[in-house]
């Protein structure tokens, strides 16, 4: 097995691309039967860790700007780590994340 970093995007900007409260109440639900199935089937290498919203991007010439935003709308909004035997399993895996609901998007990467 190898691990992987799936990286969930999504647009936390754009007024009209955010769900309702209720709509994100039951989004929240899909998230953690999503992490319970992965950690039942021990998926998960390491905790599920929440992540702050504000972060900072580092630039050319040691230039730091606050928040995850540049132009993009898209920004990082979590990631977890996982075990998979190959990066088409960890893709199968990634198909089935709540953010692509919302129009988001899943990056993958293997640790080497």
């Amino acid at each position: 097995m190898s691990e992987f970093v799936l990286i969930f995007r999504r647009d936390y900007k754009t007024p009209s691309a955010q769900p309702s409260p209720e709509q994100m109440q039951e989004h929240l639900g899909h998230w953690q039967n999503w992490f319970g199935k992965l950690k039942d089937e021990d998926r998960l290498t390491r905790p599920v860790q929440r992540i702050d919203q504000q972060g900072r991007i580092s630039g050319q010439y040691n230039s730091v700007q606050t928040g995850p935003y540049t132009e993009a709308t898209d920004s990082i909004g979590g990631l977890v780590f996982i075990q998979a035997q190959d990066y088409d399993e960890a893709v199968a895996l990634a198909k089935t994340c709540p953010i692509l609901e919302l129009n988001g998007s899943v990056e993958i990467r293997m640790g080497l």
